[in-house]
């Protein structure tokens, strides 16, 4: 899986000066656009669209210092349509405007290429099993939230302090399925899991469709498959790690791929620091079947 995904990194280096068709590059990863966007992000550490603006404006960063062409033939050479969309991509990157780097012969910011290889470390086990789950519906409460990937996300804990026992009896009197008990449920709300992004962040229970609770939100959840992962160790950093294992070791040696829908997390809370058992369950679907979901888009200069 390694090499398609470099062949699909060559293949995306070779048309910066242009359109992307990311279906396109996501056929030659041999998975689905969703999953290369979400593995991209784990593996890389950055969305996608962040890798290719930076890498654009490395490339027309060279340009713009070698004077040769003028500023919005650099622009017009990547795909932007004003040199003002130029200008504010060149300065995301550089933190500098191109016409005052052209003029001053500023320090620039480079994006390496990006390849992926294969790192064998300490050889930990990772206990799993799939679960086929017919739909259901998540009863509980509902906030918007920055994703954090170390250490305590506060608007978590704030969200969760803001229960009412009302709240928390209403959730309980709820006939519960698997996974038992009150979780937590993050639903992204774009393909990007860099630190700081937003996401609806739930606190509730599992329940069947249609059931509801008053003054409860509701999220219906569509029939599926879920990989499973039990775990145990401190609180939260065990958790946070046990996510970036699941991107980055276990999709990439297993015959699944990631798919839309809400990832839940079941565990009892504890004070920062102290061990526990947890259940991380993510949405999955079987690899061989990935090609049938794959999405027509593209990624244009400016997104």
């Amino acid at each position: 899986m390694l090499e398609r995904l470099n062949q699909a990194l060559d293949h995306l280096e070779a048309r910066l000066d242009r359109e992307l068709d990311l279906a396109e590059v996501a056929r030659i990863s041999a998975v689905s656009e969703y999953h290369f966007r979400r593995l991209f992000s784990a593996l890389a550490g950055m969305p996608l669209p962040v890798y290719v603006r930076r890498r654009r404006m490395t490339l027309a960063g060279a340009e713009v210092l070698a004077g040769e062409l003028t500023l919005l033939d650099v622009a017009v050479r990547y795909g932007y349509g004003s040199g003002e969309a130029f200008a504010r991509a060149f300065r995301s990157v550089h933190g500098i405007g191109p016409g005052e780097a052209r003029r001053t012969g500023a320090v620039l910011t480079a994006q390496p290429r990006l390849s992926f290889r294969l790192v064998v470390e300490g050889g930990a086990t990772m206990r799993y099993r799939i679960v086929e789950k017919e739909a259901f519906r998540v009863v509980g409460r509902k906030a918007r939230l920055p994703l954090v990937h170390e250490g305590v996300n506060e608007a978590a804990v704030a969200h969760l302090k803001s229960l009412d026992e009302q709240a928390i009896v209403r959730m309980k009197e709820l006939p519960g399925q698997e996974p038992e008990g009150i979780l937590s449920a993050v639903v992204y709300l774009t393909g990007s899991r860099e630190e700081g992004a937003e996401a609806d962040y739930w606190i509730g229970v599992v329940t069947a469709p249609g059931a509801a609770a008053e003054e409860l939100d509701t999220l219906d959840v569509p029939a599926g498959i879920w990989a499973v992962f039990d775990n145990h160790g401190p609180c939260p950093s065990a958790l946070q790690e046990l996510w970036r294992d699941v991107f980055t070791h276990w999709f990439p040696s297993n015959p699944y791929t990631s798919r839309t829908g809400p990832e839940l997390l079941l565990t009892k809370p504890v004070e920062t620091g102290a061990e526990t058992d947890s259940q991380l369950w993510i949405p999955v679907e079987r690899a061989v079947g990935a090609a049938r979901h794959e999405v027509t888009g593209l990624l244009s200069p400016e997104s």
